[in-house]
């Protein structure tokens, strides 16, 4: 991973929603704080501190990057949880009241008691969690630690994909439980589409890959040469078998849909289609209204998995690219993930009854 995580919101989101990650970050960091409802908690002015910067210019990025910051962690107290808050720490932070101004995070560290004068004025009390630490820390551009720790994020994502797939995310999508069933059914939508074409086509070989490209093309808006291509495969190896469930699943929708189209029209007219005809009811099969959500779907999974797991940026699905969810991470990297062959191994007497069928 080459991320200037400063620059890009998506890399960012998807080291922060990475779960194994984040855990194997901290603890390489060895970074804690104060430990509240769960998570480690850390005060602007330790964070200022920290990083070397001033208070105001922790306050500045977080303006500028409250949304973000506040998905991944970052919160104000007020009222009883504030109240908690300083009944659990408030012998390590103090503030030097100025009630002139409405300064509310310049808590520092303090090893002695604070004077609950002081202390019980402070009315809001911004806190970071780990999670928005690091956030803070891909975006804050002042500061040389920052710097240092965007390194060795960057460095312990890559060891964690290399520990885990050997360094190839080629057949990533392999990971996933709902892939194995979806490539077992695959041979058999796939005879009936080319059957199909067999059929009702007015056409030469050349049909077979014309048409296969033309609902990839309808799909994910390329052709399988264009694809192998990105994903860098070799002329034998098989395009499919490095898609996501997702996508096959609609791939089989397509070719069994369109394969009954055919047949209906071919019944209707009575001959085999020509091209011309086969392009027109392809155009209307693919525009229909309900196919919407699910090519919305598998446009967004491919483009992004690709952009986070493989590094690889479709052009024409760019705008499609968003971050990689926490449940995708579980499923492709977490514990529970299991390459193909454990997956078959597993479930082996279930395809031997599939096959029988």
């Amino acid at each position: 991973m080459a991320a200037d995580l400063t620059t890009s919101p998506i890399d960012r989101q998807n080291i922060l929603n990475n779960p194994e990650a984040l855990d194997n970050i901290q603890e390489f960091l060895g970074i804690t704080g104060m430990l509240y409802d769960g998570q480690y908690r850390f005060t602007t002015t330790q964070l200022s501190d920290f990083f070397d910067v001033s208070d105001r210019t922790i306050k500045r990025y977080v303006e500028n990057h409250l949304q973000e910051l506040e998905h991944n962690g970052y919160c104000v107290l007020r009222g009883v949880k504030l109240k908690q808050f300083k009944e659990l720490f408030g012998h390590l932070i103090y503030q030097e009241v100025d009630l002139s101004s409405d300064r509310d995070t310049n808590v520092p560290i303090r090893k002695k008691l604070t004077d609950k004068q002081n202390l019980s004025k402070v009315n809001k009390l911004s806190l970071f969690n780990f999670r928005a630490f690091l956030n803070l820390a891909m975006i804050l551009t002042d500061s040389e630690r920052a710097r240092s720790i965007r390194s060795a994020i960057l460095d312990v994502v890559l060891d964690l994909v290399n520990k885990k797939l050997g360094g190839s995310v080629k057949y990533i999508n392999q990971r996933d439980d709902e892939y194995l069933l979806a490539i077992v059914k695959e041979p058999k939508y796939r005879k009936e589409f080319t059957s199909a074409l067999s059929r009702y086509l007015n056409m030469g070989n050349v049909k077979y890959k014309l048409y296969t490209d033309a609902i990839y093309q309808a799909i994910f808006k390329e052709k399988a040469s264009e694809y192998k291509d990105l994903l860098q495969l070799d002329e034998k190896e098989n395009a499919r078998e490095t898609m996501y469930a997702e996508v096959l699943k609609l791939i089989a929708s397509f070719e069994i849909g369109i394969a009954d189209e055919m047949k209906d029209e071919h019944n209707r007219i009575g001959r085999k289609l020509e091209p011309a005809e086969l392009n027109a009811l392809i155009h209307r099969f693919v525009n229909r209204r309900h196919w919407e959500p699910q090519l919305e779907d598998a446009r967004v999974k491919m483009a992004s998995r690709d952009y986070g797991f493989r590094d690889v940026v479709h052009k024409k699905l760019e705008n499609y690219i968003d971050s990689i969810s926490i449940n995708d991470y579980q499923k492709f990297l977490g514990e529970q993930s299991k390459s193909l062959q454990e997956q078959i191994d597993e479930n082996i007497e279930i395809f031997k009854r599939l096959k029988d069928r």
